[in-house]
């Protein structure tokens, strides 16, 4: 059973947050589409080469490779900021609905986000198809404020509506909740059904209630069970959590042969395969962050958003983060939301706390 640390501030805890978060992130962008194209097999033959394996610091780039060609800024010789990519873009753009909206944050609210500060060609599957959706229907002045014209729960009738989209979107509803994971899952809700329906909303709601449950938990253990009370028990949500959990001493190839077999028919980004992989990854490396980040990325799927999930919750729950983790991109976070540019670290930690203060005396309206 892993304790959590208990006796961290809370803004240590934001810091930690989106350090974890950011290097989670980096670890798995250069990997992305290496794993999409060669699966896991592919990331470890890669890894291997470069004599990387196991993964423990960020990623080395071997000279013409596809991990140089696609991911060559993140790559270990090469980093010296984080990188812009759509898991981070999610987190700003949350914090800055947070800052706006606060508890009374509706989809709608997330739709006119979108339509201001979210490039189109900057989203993928769910989210590309419920923009369009969004574009082709909204009345004119949806973005100033006006009603939608339409109704907004079609933009979420779309194929990939399971996918993993949603769950990479709401980890700082957990952050910004602590000790109130009711609140945190309804918030993630709000955002995830603009593109996202059953097992996505599941999965996102699951991964923002977790956050709010870790910093009042006594073990990992109990936040996961508080979590998986905001999501229907029989959901293949709640399955994949419990699948991952039950998976936590089996050693890495025994664990990801065991995925590979219950969730190696889906897309490497849907919500269930992902989702049982972190839960495996958080339940199975103790208080090691490099070891689950590491872990999580060699799984294989969707690197990126996996490595960014866990090294947020390892974060918020204060497990110790080496320093080669977070020197290397010092402090400078690359977002790709329009107007933004770069963020500090220092900037987005104050924000963060900003937000949970004020929604600590902020009340429904």
């Amino acid at each position: 059973m892993q304790k959590l640390n208990t006796n961290i501030s809370p803004e240590a805890r934001a810091r930690r947050a989106w350090q974890g978060r950011v290097s989670g992130c980096m670890l798995g962008k250069p990997l992305e589409v290496l794993s999409f194209q060669q699966g896991r097999q592919g990331v470890e033959s890669y890894l291997r080469k470069a004599d990387a394996w196991p993964l423990r610091d960020y990623v080395p780039a071997l000279p013409g490779s596809i991990v140089e060609r696609t991911g060559k800024a993140s790559c270990r010789e090469h980093l010296v900021r984080a990188e812009p990519d759509d898991d981070i873009n999610y987190t700003v753009l949350a914090l800055l609905l947070m800052e706006e909206h606060g508890m009374n944050l509706q989809t709608s609210d997330v739709a006119r986000a979108w339509l201001r500060l979210l490039p189109a060609g900057s989203t993928w599957t769910a989210e590309r198809a419920a923009y369009q959706v969004l574009l082709c229907n909204m009345d004119s002045e949806f973005v100033n404020g006006a009603k939608a014209g339409f109704d907004l729960a079609l933009c979420s009738e779309n194929d990939f509506n399971e996918w993993i989209g949603a769950q990479i979107r709401t980890d700082l509803y957990g952050w910004v909740c602590p000790g109130r994971p009711e609140l945190a899952a309804g918030l993630a809700k709000q955002d995830a059904m603009l593109s996202h329906r059953g097992e996505g909303v599941h999965g996102a709601v699951f991964i923002a209630a977790l956050g709010a449950a870790i910093p009042v938990m006594q073990t990992l253990e109990s936040a996961m069970d508080c979590a998986l009370e905001h999501i229907p028990g029989e959901s293949a949500a709640a399955s994949a959590v419990r699948f991952g959990q039950k998976l936590h001493n089996a050693p890495f190839a025994e664990a990801m042969d065991q995925l590979q077999e219950r969730y190696g028919h889906l897309s490497p980004v849907h919500t269930l395969n992902n989702l049982a992989l972190l839960t495996w990854a958080l339940c199975s490396a103790a208080d090691d962050f490099s070891t689950a980040i590491g872990n999580v990325v060699c799984g294989g799927w969707d690197t990126d958003c996996n490595g960014a999930t866990v090294g947020g919750l390892l974060g918020l729950a204060g497990v110790c983060m080496p320093d080669h983790w977070t020197a290397p991109w010092a402090g400078r976070i690359g977002v790709g939301l329009a107007g933004v540019g770069e963020l500090r670290l220092d900037d987005v930690v104050a924000r963060t706390i900003a937000v949970t203060v004020k929604l600590k005396h902020e009340k429904l309206q």
